[in-house]
């Protein structure tokens, strides 16, 4: 395999397996930090309601549901919340093999044959494969986004494998969600001021 193509290769896999670790990590905070967050709102709500009017709406009673009911939904994952954290500790393992993998390769001659950390590539991809659970909770890729590229040294990876905004930096959902505010918000002006135009 050119050297070249070994690295791009090689960035790639980290690429999947340092984002696929913060995804475990996201889940992991979230179902974490998340129920304690949204108990110490309520309870902060609750107190305030006893002298506030305003907090006693039955808007503010419905977000305080829906607050609970998400605080069910994070319980459902509270049991497995340790497998997470271990396999993001793999998977961050892996990543920093990965690295020094790349290095290796990027500092060896054109010339040289590069079969061995070819190998080792194909070794690491195999373990990731078995490591890597499927099941992760709501918006986990969307704090990963956050964890891997703002949280994470990503430099040597787009060195053989540039990041864009919209593919990479951006969670696809994110995009498509604010693109559907904006849409919302576009047609919500048009219809206040469609009736003075015409």
């Amino acid at each position: 395999m050119k050297k070249e193509l070994l690295l791009k290769s090689i960035a790639e896999t980290a690429y999947n397996v340092g984002y696929g670790a913060k995804v475990n990590f996201a889940t992991y905070d979230i179902v974490e930090k998340a129920p304690g967050f949204f108990g110490f709102v309520s309870l902060v709500v609750g107190i305030y309601a006893l002298f506030l009017k305003e907090l006693t709406s039955e808007h503010v009673g419905a977000a305080l549901v829906v607050l609970g009911v998400i605080t069910l939904y994070l319980n459902n994952y509270s049991t497995e919340k340790d497998k997470y954290d271990e396999m993001g500790k793999e998977l961050t393992a892996r990543f920093s093999a990965l690295k020094t993998l790349f290095r290796t390769a990027q500092s060896r001659p054109e010339t040289e044959d590069f079969t061995e950390i070819a190998e080792s590539l194909t070794r690491i991809e195999q373990e990731v494969i078995k490591l890597t659970p499927s099941k992760q909770i709501l918006f986990s890729d969307w704090y990963a986004h956050y964890k891997f590229f703002w949280q994470q040294q990503t430099d040597w990876i787009a060195e053989a494998r540039p990041f864009t905004l919209f593919r990479d930096k951006l969670p696809l959902t994110f995009t498509a969600a604010m693109a559907a505010v904006v849409i919302a918000g576009v047609v919500q002006v048009i219809r206040c001021y469609a009736p003075c135009c015409g």
